[in-house]
This record gives structure tokens, C-alpha cells and sequence, in this order.
């Protein structure tokens, strides 16, 4: 290669390298999943078992909101009208369940990996 060329590749490679985690990041299998005040809406999503996915969180509820789930170590606390996302790592063939921690009291939600 060329000595003058050098430094603008070198640039190239650089940029490449930044752009190569969001390029990633759109690729990844999307669901919605809505909470309002403890409901979550649909309550279970089904999801291919050992594929990274995102799941786009939306409170339209009143009050305060979160996901949580113990078995994926995850947890978003949402103000209300807040719409956020969590990227959940491959998981093995099963049920995952999540809650609303400020209405521990209603049903659970899952995630079903097959």
C-alpha cells in the first residue's frame, strides 16, 4: 500500500469500527411491548431461542413503570409517556417471566424463547 494512502485508510478503518455496533444494533429482531400501570400489553412475547433481540418498552400509564425480570438479570424504570428499550442476550428454549415491580400484586408477563 502506498505510504500516502496510509493515513486515510487508517481514518476509514476508524470510522468503520464506530459504525459497526449501531449497523448491529438494527439489525436485531424488535417486539413492543406496552405497560400501563401494571398490565403489560401483550402479555407474553414469543421470541426464536438463541438470537439477541430489543424490546421497545412503552409506559402509557398514569404512574411510574417497570420491567423487570429475575431470570434476565434486566430492570428499566419508566416515568410515564417514556418510551425506552433493553437488548436481551440469546436465551435457551423456555419461559422468562417479567413483572411490574410497583404492582407486584397483578399478573406477570413472559417471555417464551422456542
Amino acid at each position: 500500500m502506498n505510504r500516502r494512502f496510509w493515513p486515510s485508510y487508517l481514518a476509514w478503518l476508524m470510522l468503520a469500527g464506530l459504525l459497526q455496533p449501531s449497523i448491529a444494533q438494527a439489525e436485531l429482531p424488535t417486539y413492543e411491548l406496552s405497560m400501563r400501570d401494571g398490565h403489560f400489553t401483550p402479555s407474553q412475547l414469543e421470541v426464536p431461542a438463541g438470537q439477541r433481540f430489543k424490546i421497545v418498552l412503552k409506559n402509557i400509564g398514569q404512574g411510574p413503570a417497570e420491567f423487570e425480570s429475575t431470570p434476565l438479570r434486566v430492570e428499566k424504570v419508566l416515568s410515564p409517556g417514556v418510551t425506552t428499550f433493553v437488548v436481551i442476550h440469546p436465551l435457551r428454549p423456555g419461559r422468562y417471566p417479567f413483572f411490574d415491580e410497583f404492582n407486584p400484586q397483578l399478573p406477570e408477563g413472559g417471555i417464551l424463547a422456542q
